[in-house]
């Protein structure tokens, strides 16, 4: 199949749902793409856990940070929106989650701080490649243009001992120019680490080639229901991990 000659039927219930490309959706449609259908053609959104909310209310902390206040001011702005964002969480992991919050903020702080301030924070980006019918975008976390560096915070439980594949597709779309660097700034609990990333071109040509391959798949069907029927969810990856998703699971594919 000649994937950049692929046409996407305009109108249709599946165009209507799917309108414009993003890393984290392609990185999804990479790992599971029964998720990635339910999410993206049905509309059945997964709730968002505690964990997901640490790392959006950590970056909020050390933006504030970043721009000149002090730790504890930006310990309390990230532990206020982690307030905000879980009220009405039922993860049992929550106050797990907030208590890691003020060694997060303060050791990303720590890490980023020596760089400056930031010329730009949640910037976005769009990328509109002719093989492509759809445009990709994303906002970066943080770019310091007078050093031609963009830097995307991680956190996690566990310090990776490299970037991870789906993180370096992620910033490969970010650090688009040759005239910019792309690294990753992982944090834990516990340590802090920031990694350059290398072969941003390699990364960023596979992060093109999910997407004619998404469009490929849109291309197949006018129906928002064609992807139950050559999708299958696997159970023992962690997107299935939430009781409702399995629900979902469970009523959409009968497994």
């Amino acid at each position: 199949m000649n994937y950049s000659r692929t046409e996407i039927i305009p109108g249709s219930p599946v165009s209507q749902a799917y309108t414009r490309h993003s890393p984290s959706k392609l990185n999804l449609y990479a790992a599971q793409p029964a998720m990635w259908w339910l999410e993206n053609i049905k509309g059945v959104k997964q709730p968002v856990g505690a964990v997901a909310h640490r790392g959006v209310a950590v970056e909020d902390g050390v933006v504030h940070g970043l721009k000149g206040n002090s730790d504890g001011d930006s310990i309390r702005v990230a532990q206020a929106k982690y307030e905000q964002l879980t009220v009405l969480s039922g993860d049992p992991r929550r106050d797990k989650y907030r208590a890691d919050i003020p060694d997060m903020v303060a050791m990303a702080l720590d890490e980023l701080r020596p760089l400056g301030t930031p010329s730009a924070t949640q910037g976005f980006i769009t990328w509109s490649p002719p093989e492509l019918k759809l445009p990709v975008v994303g906002y970066f976390d943080f770019m310091w243009e007078d050093k031609g560096l963009i830097i995307d915070l991680k956190t996690t439980d566990r310090m990776p001992s490299e970037i991870k594949v789906g993180h370096a597709r992620q910033v490969s779309f970010y650090a688009s120019s040759d005239n910019v660097e792309g690294r990753l700034c992982y944090t834990t609990p516990k340590k802090v680490q920031t990694l350059q990333l290398e072969n941003v071109r390699a990364h960023r040509q596979a992060l093109l080639n999910i997407a004619k391959r998404v469009e490929a798949f849109m291309a197949l069907s006018e129906d928002p229901d064609f992807g139950k029927t050559i999708f299958a969810p696997d159970l023992d990856s962690f997107y299935w991990t939430n009781p409702a998703a399995r629900q979902l699971a469970f009523e959409q594919w009968g497994i």
